[in-house]
């Protein structure tokens, strides 16, 4: 039997609230599960020692059982110290696509070609009017 130590939604629409539980990874989300390890309300300010709450013995039975944690309890389990940090992937979804960044570039390129334009004819008739004024 394939265990998870996983998240089971409850609370009310727009008002989430998450048992922690220990579950057979081929029953419903918020389903049967065997045992109910602790909670999590994503409501609570971060700082706050209610927003997690782990039963940590129960847990670390699990773990010793071979429950995998899912992402979001690892991460938990990682910031209570019960687990190792892992490195994980980050994602680049906010960058641009490759084309974009071309199109980017080359917009930069012609502004920063416009400004060097604009900066050198503004320089010559200072030093022209300079010139005429040394003739005189």
């Amino acid at each position: 039997m394939a265990m998870k130590i996983r998240l089971a939604r409850g609370g009310s629409k727009k008002r989430p609230f998450y048992r922690i539980v220990a579950a057979d990874s081929r029953m419903p989300r918020d389903g049967r599960f065997i045992e109910k390890l602790g909670t999590y309300n994503p409501l609570l300010p971060k700082d706050s020692e209610e927003r997690v709450k782990m039963d940590m013995e129960r847990v670390q039975h699990w773990l010793d059982q071979g429950a995998q944690p899912t992402d979001r309890v690892s991460r938990f389990l990682e910031a209570a110290g019960v687990l190792e940090k892992k490195e994980r992937a980050n994602m680049k979804k906010a960058e641009p696509g490759k084309k974009a960044q071309e199109r980017a570039e080359e917009k930069a390129a012609k502004a920063a070609a416009a400004a060097e334009a604009a900066a050198a004819p503004a320089e010559e008739p200072a030093e022209e009017a300079a010139a005429e004024e040394t003739t005189e």
